[in-house]
């Protein structure tokens, strides 16, 4: 070889080793992270084990539980829960809104994607926005107490689409704030998977004809049904054009607990996924006064910890297959698979 073409060799081999410690500099070895951001559904409300600081301690019931779904994933080294109960999409987006004590759950995330590589955004909000569920679910249960008035599902089969279509854009406006949180901590749309999730219904008309009021769900059976077959499935879909028009994935919870819905298995609640109602006795321990009122029954209607222990495998599941929507629903193992 000639020394003009070994001085060749040796300048390229010498620019390739100059080059190698910039490209180790830029290999991102920040601890892996999954995070959730929404409302009480994907808090953990009605799963126990909550956070110190969220169960009413200084005005704040946003019951993160350590048992929350996200926390039940099997997806990064870290696991990180947002979302506070009651909250709207409002709170998710990245305003200037506080709600128990806490501000924007969207601002939040931009410290955890740069302290950690997040590889999964999982939301789901809507409920507290215009279907106003948990006012929904007491009217419900007042028309059950009044067995001469009229039914719930009588006005709420007009009223429930324009409630869904007018709570469509607020849920995408907080998708895009999320989208945008994440472009400020230095992400681009590829890096991370951004998942809506749906709502799992809580109750369901397959309960004791006679004695569910008593065993713990006071709703009319007929009402009961128009909630599991009509108005969850219609929420679904609602949220299901929001995911497409915003460009995230979609994971259909509508029915995720069919079969084992709040007094489904009668007397015993043993075998449910869905918590009945409630009370927390012990709630006044941390919260105080603030307690007395509808945080004292807050849990009511909620997915409870074995729930959410299937609700994270699910999401598991459907991330890991890569596609973009999926339903979750028991298989015959008695596990709850994301099914495309």
């Amino acid at each position: 070889m000639s020394w003009h073409r070994f001085g060749l060799v040796a300048g390229v081999v010498l620019l390739a080793s100059a080059a190698l410690p910039s490209v180790a500099s830029a290999v991102d070895d920040r601890p892996t992270a999954v995070v959730s951001l929404g409302d009480s559904a994907m808090s953990g409300e009605g799963a126990g084990s909550y956070e110190a600081g969220t169960e009413g301690e200084g005005g704040n019931w946003c019951h993160r539980s350590t048992q929350s779904m996200i926390h039940k994933t099997a997806l990064a080294a870290r696991t990180v829960n947002l979302a506070c109960s009651g909250a709207d999409a409002a709170n998710v987006s990245l305003a200037d809104t506080t709600h128990y004590t806490e501000g924007s759950q969207a601002r939040r995330l931009i410290g955890i994607a740069t302290r950690y590589r997040v590889t999964t955004v999982v939301v789901q909000v809507g409920a507290n926005d215009d279907p106003r569920f948990a006012d929904t679910i007491l009217d419900c249960i007042g028309a059950w107490a009044n067995p001469f008035g009229p039914s719930c599902r009588s006005s709420l089969r007009t009223e429930w689409p324009a409630r869904l279509a007018a709570m469509a854009p607020k849920v995408e406006k907080a998708l895009s704030d999320v989208r945008s949180a994440m472009s400020q901590a230095g992400y681009t749309p590829a890096q991370y998977n951004l998942v809506l999730t749906s709502y799992a219904s809580p109750v369901t008309e397959k309960m004791d004809k006679v004695l569910h009021g008593a065993y713990g769900c006071p709703l009319r059976i007929d009402d009961a049904k128009y909630g599991r077959t009509e108005a969850v499935p219609q929420f679904a879909e609602a949220l299901r054009g929001v995911a497409s028009r915003s460009g995230a994935k979609f994971l259909d919870f509508s029915r995720a607990t069919e079969n084992r819905e709040a007094c489904s298995k009668g007397s015993s609640s043993t075998g449910e996924w869905q918590r009945r109602i409630t009370v927390d006795p012990y709630a006044w321990v941390n919260g105080g006064l603030d307690a007395f009122g509808i945080h004292l029954a807050q849990q009511s209607f909620h997915p409870n910890a074995t729930a959410h222990a299937q609700l994270g495998r699910c999401i598991t599941e459907f991330v890991t297959a890569g596609t973009g929507s999926a339903r979750c629903l028991e298989g015959a193992d008695g596990n709850l698979h994301a099914v495309a």
